[in-house]
């Protein structure tokens, strides 16, 4: 049984949540005996060439582009080679789904893992946003059959295709129960002190709204922030950044998963302010740190967080939460044991990497969609 992943920048995962899925994933299968291939884009070089890493074949393609338009160059040249090398097909994410085409072309299975609603968000300009749409409507209908992360996503999937086209399998995390609290002497953090937010510094990640919140008055905890802050060159940077009380640390972008842990772990709060996506893996992994949840009001999140998590529409809804969370303890170990028992539902990788398996397994043998799901 052959399979071979496309769509991320590849394994061993140090980018985002597609790569760490395409690690967890690709490791799972192997165990199961499945032969599988990973391509991943190299920043530069000028030859491809392949490796094994744990029994995983990777298929390393060098790219001189950077953004988009090398995302765009390392798909057409993955696809090129994948109609070559054959197997059934699992591509992350829709960007580039007009390629999908090539693969019917040649008899070839793709599931396609059909990510957020990329083309709502306000960072793209007009033009961007017209490619994701389209790439979005051609993935729905050229891909073989779809995975949605989220009931809401396969809601606005099934507007295009028929449901039974469609599988919801969110994203996983692991449970944390103990982290290293040594690691955060260098922010000069106390447990249960502070807030976080690990996000991308964009628009519709609501994160302005939330710093204003909260920066209005004095907390007596401190707000940190995880990501790229670049105020020089972009003003809604800039603006989070003059926003901020002296109370908001932005501590920058951070991948080292002990210190992820423990940022989490120890956190008295987790703000998620995405407003448009599916499943998102940092609230996922917050669940699974067991961190109470205040996040943006919507289908998506509402899903994801369940009934024990707290919402916000807007800035000043954020205040008032901020205001009650910050001192209500009682709440607090509620929203506690409620992220930890809608982890234990939703989100183990074990349940999910079962599903991916029982999907591929089923389109392998008999070349179409399981009558059923497994649980």
């Amino acid at each position: 049984m052959r399979v071979v992943i496309l769509g991320s920048r590849g394994i061993p995962a140090s980018h985002g949540g597609f790569e760490t899925f395409a690690e967890r994933l690709s490791l799972y299968l192997v165990s199961k005996g499945w032969d599988v291939t990973v391509y991943c884009q190299d920043d530069g070089g000028d030859r491809s060439y392949e490796e094994i890493w744990n029994n995983i074949r990777l298929f390393h393609i060098p790219v001189s582009l950077s953004g988009a338009p090398g995302t765009i160059v390392f798909d057409w040249k993955s696809t090129l080679n994948v109609i070559k090398q054959g197997g059934l097909i699992l591509t992350l994410g829709y960007n580039t789904a007009i390629l999908c085409s090539i693969y019917r072309l040649n008899g070839l299975i793709n599931l396609i893992n059909m990510d957020g609603i990329e083309w709502k968000r306000k960072k793209y300009n007009i033009l961007e946003k017209a490619w994701l749409f389209i790439n979005e409507q051609l993935g729905s209908l050229l891909g073989n059959h779809l995975i949605a992360d989220n009931p809401g996503i396969k809601n606005h999937l099934s507007k295009r295709v028929s449901t039974n086209k469609i599988t919801m399998i969110p994203y996983g995390s692991d449970r944390i129960t103990d982290a290293d609290f040594s690691l955060l002497n260098q922010y000069n953090l106390s447990p249960n002190k502070y807030a976080i937010i690990i996000a991308r510094a964009e628009p519709e990640n609501s994160i302005l709204e939330v710093v204003s919140a909260f920066s209005s008055k004095k907390r007596n905890n401190k707000l940190v922030i995880l990501g790229s802050y670049e105020p020089q060159k972009n003003k809604y940077h800039k603006r989070v950044m003059e926003l901020a009380s002296n109370e908001v640390q932005f501590i920058g972008a951070i991948y080292n998963r002990s210190l992820l842990n423990a940022l989490r772990f120890y956190a008295r709060l987790y703000i998620h302010g995405h407003s448009v996506g599916g499943t998102n893996p940092a609230l996922v992994e917050a669940l699974g740190a067991g961190l109470p949840v205040l996040a943006h009001d919507n289908p998506f999140n509402r899903w994801v967080a369940g009934g024990g998590a707290h919402y916000f529409c807007n800035e000043m809804d954020c205040l008032h939460e901020l205001d009650d969370l910050l001192t209500d303890e009682n709440e607090i170990n509620k929203m506690r044991l409620a992220s930890i028992n809608r982890h234990q539902e939703e989100f183990i990788w074990d349940k999910i990497l079962r599903k991916y398996e029982y999907l591929l397994d089923q389109w392998w043998k008999h070349g179409s969609s399981p009558k059923c799901s497994v649980k």
